[in-house]
């Protein structure tokens, strides 16, 4: 599939045109320049003509942004990557230095380019938008990305500028597992996002509150193909005090929602603490497989058994949904990388293992005839049949004759002889008690 990247100096709009393409609210618009600090992707479907764009952070230098570098360097990765390259400028501003700067970069990058002035919203301001042409990048388009003036011509020109492809069909990956990375700020998210796909993809720095948005990427190495997805780290509600970080939040529960795997990174030196906790029951509360990951075990001194300490400290925290990998990296040192990864797949095996009524009667009937639920109030039950329900993650309806006196240790009982005898490592299990 063809990839449009939109490229310009900050603030001239370019996160509300990629959300305008897309269709959706997927990259976080606000008035302050800078918001946007790594490439953001998205599909764009005009006139039967379906594309990818993604979005970049505003080209700057010799700014204070400690971000400055990391973001020009993601900026020149996605116009190395594109296939066409969407200049966006602003008309009430006229040409700035960074302008210039941009329009060089793109001279000598040999690619085509779509020049377009934004923030073009009534007829007068149409003629602000022909300084542009000196930039000698061809023909200009005036848009308004916040009202959708523009936009069709704009489109059609991307359209016949971009290269014809032979199959548009979306088959380039069918249903992909989800795995989304989250955690609290500052525990290495980004850095096992970029050590897991061998390039800096995400940008990097000391700075807690780097990632903003939670960016998917396509992962296929090794044998394995699923979407990895980086989030913005979450902290507590009374700690977040900016708008960006707000949405930012919201964007990290949203992809734990839309997610299979959450891999849930906690810092190794302050251990599982009760922000951790609080994403560890949103994880749970949604239903999702968890791997969780003790980064920056190499800051931490060792003894004989510190590992299985700290693995007993944790589960005792997590009880008692405790049948959880837990798996020590170092992401600087590119400690247990791998493992991680076997882990997450091997989790979403589970989490998406269907078995037959037929295996399950079977092998759950005689454990069920072994250990009967106990009388309550004189009254006998009998479970006679089980099933497995059409469901996104493991959850099982048992049908007895007086499912209400059934109770709470007789269900983990239950739980219990479903995970020992059908891996669901990693995975939460739902049993439901019906009257046949």
């Amino acid at each position: 599939m063809s990839l449009v990247a939109i490229v310009g100096r900050p603030n001239v709009g370019k996160s509300t045109l990629f959300n305008r393409l897309v269709g959706m609210r997927q990259a976080i618009v606000d008035e302050n320049a800078g918001v946007t600090r790594d490439r953001h992707y998205g599909k764009c479907e005009w006139c039967g003509r379906e594309f990818s764009v993604v979005d970049t952070g505003g080209y700057t230098s010799n700014s204070d942004d400690i971000f400055e570098e990391e973001i020009r360097k993601q900026v020149v990765l996605a116009i190395e990557e594109s296939d066409l390259v969407l200049f966006m400028v602003e008309g009430q501003t006229g040409i700035t230095d960074y302008d210039e700067e941009v329009a060089d970069l793109l001279r000598r990058s040999g690619k085509p380019v779509v020049l377009c002035v934004n923030k073009v919203d009534s007829g007068e301001k149409i003629y602000d938008s022909f300084q542009f042409y000196s930039l000698g990048l061809g023909e200009v388009f005036s848009i308004s990305a916040a009202n959708g003036g523009g936009t069709g011509e704009l489109l059609d020109e991307i359209c016949r500028v971009l290269p014809q492809e032979d199959n548009q069909a979306d088959d380039e990956h069918p249903e992909l597992p989800h795995i989304a990375i989250v955690g609290k700020p500052n525990v290495g998210k980004s850095s096992m996002t970029n050590a897991l796909l061998g390039r800096e993809r995400n940008i990097v720095t000391p700075l807690a509150g780097t990632t903003r948005d939670s960016i998917a990427t396509l992962y296929n190495k090794f044998g394995y193909e699923f979407m990895l997805v980086d989030t913005a780290g979450m902290r507590k509600r009374a700690k977040v005090h900016e708008d960006l970080e707000f949405y930012s939040v919201m964007r990290a529960i949203r992809a734990i929602e839309h997610s299979d795997v959450c891999i849930l990174m906690i810092d190794a030196q302050t251990g599982m603490e009760a922000q951790d906790m609080a994403i560890f029951n949103l994880i749970q509360k949604n239903r999702k497989a968890c791997v969780i990951v003790v980064n920056k075990w190499d800051a931490i001194e060792k003894e004989t058994n510190t590992m299985k300490e700290y693995t007993e400290a944790i589960k005792a925290r997590i009880a008692p949904f405790t049948d959880i990998p837990i798996i020590f990296t170092s992401v600087i040192n590119k400690q247990r990388i791998m493992n991680v990864l076997e882990e997450a797949m091997h989790v979403y095996g589970n989490y998406s293992r269907k078995i037959s009524t037929s295996v399950l009667n079977d092998t759950m009937l005689p454990e069920i005839e072994n250990y009967p639920p106990p009388a309550w109030k004189g009254k006998y039950i009998k479970i006679k049949y089980v099933t497995q329900l059409p469901t996104a993650f493991p959850c099982f309806a048992f049908f007895c004759n007086l499912p209400q006196y059934i109770r709470e240790p007789y269900r983990r009982y239950i739980e219990n002889r479903l995970r020992e005898r059908f891996d669901f490592h990693g995975c939460p299990v739902q049993i439901y008690f019906r009257q046949k």
